[in-house]
């Protein structure tokens, strides 16, 4: 007899296991925090007590710094959602309360820019809510595969960004023209909208070549990682690589004049429209808001309460 598919499969690994799974194929660690980072192959690391969750384009883990004696629990008492995995230190009681996601967030430069700001919303508050370490950089955590640390398995369910969201309040997070804490994803968002609102302005002088452009970019970039917590190099690199290819495929003399062109003929549309309606607020009122109209109306539909 046949038996079913779900039953050749085999159980669904536990979500430790998964974490060794998701791990990069040569991730940083150490045993100690101040005898600096090493990248070798996986075997090895996994003998590490501190190990990189994360590659350098997925982000599967959110993970949080809480350097409180009893941190392992405390998530409970301020109303947090239970973490995948905690891995607590049995000298202190501090802990890495570890939430995996089902679907990793695209960190990588080429990421869209909507979804990746919502993960890094989430993100953000989650910390604030767990009021954890927000000078925590996140490369490398407690690694929940070594024997020294005290792992418990909480949520065994893997979470969606949506499942985090209802147990948060995003509010503050709801307006892309706010700059986002300086936390975690917020970091790279910050960096990225910063770097190419520069960069749209910068390449007009002078239209250089690639090579002088990208160069001229990576330095704004390293310019721009002045955050309390730095990004790594790598993820500088990435993200200046990016800009400058993108500015300089799309943005030459010729584009920004049919550019130019365009916007012109959109500004005397929307001049006679408030001409005949009115202010553009009151014609569009999404825009005294500070969100899409594809979001008002949303959030016009479920309720004034519901941010994203």
């Amino acid at each position: 007899m046949t038996q079913p598919a779900e039953a050749c499969q085999g159980p669904a690994p536990t979500n430790l296991a998964l974490f060794r799974q998701r791990l990069p194929r040569k991730p940083y660690h150490t045993d100690t925090l101040g005898d600096g980072l090493r990248i070798r192959d996986i075997q090895r690391a996994l003998a590490a007590r501190y190990i990189q969750p994360n590659g350098p384009t997925h982000r599967y883990w959110l993970v949080y710094d809480v350097d409180r004696s009893g941190a392992a629990l405390d998530w409970n008492d301020r109303g947090a959602p239970p973490p995948t995995i905690v891995a607590q230190n049995p000298e202190n009681g501090h802990a890495h309360l570890i939430y995996g996601l089902d679907v990793p967030v695209r960190t990588a430069p080429d990421a869209r820019s909507g979804p990746l700001r919502y993960a890094a919303a989430v993100d953000c508050a989650l910390r604030a809510l767990l009021d954890a370490d927000a000078g925590y950089a996140g490369l490398i955590c407690k690694n929940p595969l070594h024997p020294f640390w005290r792992v418990t398995e909480w949520e065994p369910r893997l979470y969606e960004l949506g499942d985090l969201d209802s147990w948060l309040d995003l509010e503050q997070y709801g307006d892309r023209r706010k700059r986002l804490p300086d936390y975690g994803l917020g970091r790279n968002c910050n960096l990225f909208d910063r770097l190419r609102r520069w960069a749209y302005r910068a390449i007009r002088q002078g239209w250089p070549d690639y090579d002088r452009w990208h160069e001229a970019v990576l330095v704004r970039a390293r310019a721009y990682n002045d955050f309390e917590t730095p990004l790594p190099e790598s993820e500088i690199r990435a993200s200046a690589k990016s800009v400058a290819r993108y500015t300089h495929r799309n943005f030459n003399p010729a584009a920004f004049s049919a550019w130019q062109a365009a916007q012109g003929r959109k500004g005397g549309v929307r001049s006679g429209e408030v001409r005949r309606k009115g202010s553009a607020e009151e014609a569009q009122p999404w825009i005294a808001l500070g969100v899409s109209r594809r979001t008002y109306y949303r959030r016009k539909k479920k309720g004034a309460g519901d941010v994203f």
